[in-house]
């Protein structure tokens, strides 16, 4: 286990105070809060940060997710527990996570427009941005869970 390395918030505190204001503009955001939960979630899975795990599946219990659900996210193509607008934000959660591997292809991107309108694929899209941008920072400062 490694020891936090940078206190990021501490030390830049104009960078911390802009990404806090877009994670703050998300509480306007179009998407159900749960869904919300669990696109951090997802990512934070594919990008390793214990930190943001542990810190959004409770956020996550606290708004009526079930542990199911939570433990079953990493595999979620194979579960009947996800609804079709659920799948297509964890397809796109996990798309741009991903980027650099395949892209964001045309197919995806329609799949995912058949359950989202125009604001809300902005909004998903945002909220997949913000938290990659803290997976980042807790992988790479080396973030732990409270114990």
């Amino acid at each position: 286990m490694n020891r936090p390395r940078v206190n990021y918030a501490q030390v830049a505190p104009h960078a911390f105070k802009a990404l806090l204001a877009l994670e703050k503009s998300m509480g306007e955001s179009s998407l159900e809060k749960s869904l919300h939960e669990l696109i951090k979630i997802r990512a934070s899975q594919l990008n390793g940060c214990a930190y943001c795990i542990d810190m959004h599946s409770s956020d996550a219990i606290k708004l009526g997710e079930t542990p199911r659900r939570i433990l079953a996210l990493t595999a979620w193509h194979e579960t009947p527990f996800f609804t079709d607008r659920e799948r297509a934000a964890l397809r796109w959660t996990e798309t741009l996570t991903l980027l650099a591997e395949k892209g964001a292809p045309e197919a995806i991107y329609n799949q995912v427009a058949e359950q989202f309108n125009e604001r809300e694929l902005a909004d998903l899209t945002f909220a997949v941005v913000t938290i990659n941008a803290w997976n980042r920072l807790g992988v790479g400062f080396a973030m732990q869970p409270a114990q």
